[in-house]
């Protein structure tokens, strides 16, 4: 079945969308994206996407070329159309094109472009990774300083995933000034005892959907949640590691910079909050 999309106001096959060279997410990484996770259907924690790209939005001063309307009835159109049982919906906004190359933004006359697209993940609630669990190198966070946008800008995030495979392991935890910030594309937690440390919201780290959702629940389920950064050894030396996002929910972390963390394999507390999290997050999904 060939995959549908969306640009700009069309459902087109795959095939034949397009976006202008000019377009400034292509030629300046001005754009800003989100990825709904779905199951079942249905879109999880959606209102918090759509919270988080208003904000990305506001902070670039980008206008959205949809109401919260139209945004929601694409994303359940292409769920629809795409028979999306498990999976994801890529949304990513750009400034659009003038016609041009410019480091200037374009005049608000100029549209703003819109792209959505799904991919099927059917194991997306137990992956074989979150079985096993993966293994992380640390890395250099030299990204910058306004990781809380959640802009397209990914090289950095893909050049470690790349080193991440190239030592045989599956992903990085960035490092700054000595302390963990975050995953390559998630948020990072070391666990020790019943207390969950995770370090806290600022311009430093994404501020993520999954996370947001997961300490609340956390909470409730009678875990401490310690908010404070952390060290690579830290994290070696702890019960449990895990990290969180959309597309992961919660990925017990087994090995850090080559050494083993608690037993070496997923612990009992990352398997229940992943437990928790999809029960819950199955519950509210819209």
């Amino acid at each position: 079945m060939t995959r549908t999309v969306y640009v700009n106001g069309e459902y087109l096959p795959e095939t034949e969308a397009k976006v202008s060279i000019f377009d400034r997410g292509f030629l300046m990484g001005d754009a800003v994206y989100e990825v709904t996770s779905v199951l079942d259907g249905k879109l999880l924690d959606y209102a918090g996407h759509e919270a988080r790209l208003a904000r990305s939005l506001a902070e670039l001063d980008m206008r959205n070329p949809l109401s919260a309307a139209e945004l929601l009835e694409v994303h359940r159109e292409l769920v629809t159309r795409n028979e999306i049982g498990n999976g994801l919906v890529y949304l990513q906004i750009s400034r659009g094109s003038a016609g041009d190359r410019n480091f200037l933004y374009p005049d608000e006359s100029v549209p703003g472009t819109a792209v959505l697209f799904t991919q099927s993940v059917p194991d997306l609630a137990m992956p074989p990774a979150a079985e096993r669990g993966i293994k992380v190198i640390a890395f250099d966070d030299l990204r910058w300083g306004r990781r809380d946008i959640k802009t397209v800008q990914l090289l950095w995030p893909s050049m470690a995933k790349m080193a991440a495979k190239k030592a045989g392991c599956d992903d990085a935890f960035f490092v700054k000034d000595g302390v963990v910030t975050e995953g390559s594309a998630s948020n990072a937690y070391i666990v020790k005892g019943n207390r969950i440390i995770t370090r806290p919201l600022s311009n430093d780290i994404l501020h993520g959907i999954t996370r947001a959702s997961l300490l609340v629940y956390a909470a409730e389920a009678q875990f401490e949640i310690e908010e404070r950064a952390f060290t690579i050894e830290e994290a070696q030396a702890a019960d449990e590691a895990f990290i969180t996002g959309a597309s992961t929910f919660v990925m017990p972390v087994i090995e850090v910079d080559g050494k083993p963390v608690g037993a070496g394999k997923p612990g009992k507390v990352a398997r229940r909050l992943r437990e928790i999290y999809v029960e819950a997050a199955r519950k509210a999904a819209i």
